[in-house]
């Protein structure tokens, strides 16, 4: 079993939370507390980038459930980049790809936030 690891990037406006290894029910609460230190800090446009998570279990899907109405309340919104096909089946299973907007990479995200339609 892989750690967990979560480095936040402040790029302007925008906060992209980098996530690395294994996030399960185990490590759950260190992603929580990275996302509530963005929303606390009134940081609602956020990039998740999958780049080196190698696994998600529904409780790590769950995060997102649990975080997505308070920042799209503040005209914020949560957008995911890089997912390996492995963690984006899991997502595309449980239907995210219909809540939450999924790119190939964290440059389309940033461009979706800067230039939004």
């Amino acid at each position: 079993m892989s750690g967990f690891k979560v480095t936040r990037v402040d790029k302007g406006d925008v906060t992209v939370l980098y996530l690395s290894g294994f996030l399960d029910a185990h490590t759950v609460p260190d992603f929580e507390k990275a996302l509530q230190e963005a929303i606390n800090e009134k940081r609602y446009k956020i990039i998740v980038n999958f780049k080196d998570l190698d696994y998600i279990s529904s409780a790590g899907l769950g995060v997102f459930m649990g975080f997505i109405e308070e920042v799209r309340a503040n005209d914020g919104d949560i957008k995911l980049s890089n997912l390996s096909p492995r963690v984006f089946k899991v997502f595309d299973l449980l239907g995210f790809p219909a809540l939450f907007e999924i790119f190939d990479d964290e440059e389309q995200a940033m461009e979706k936030f800067l230039k939004p339609e």
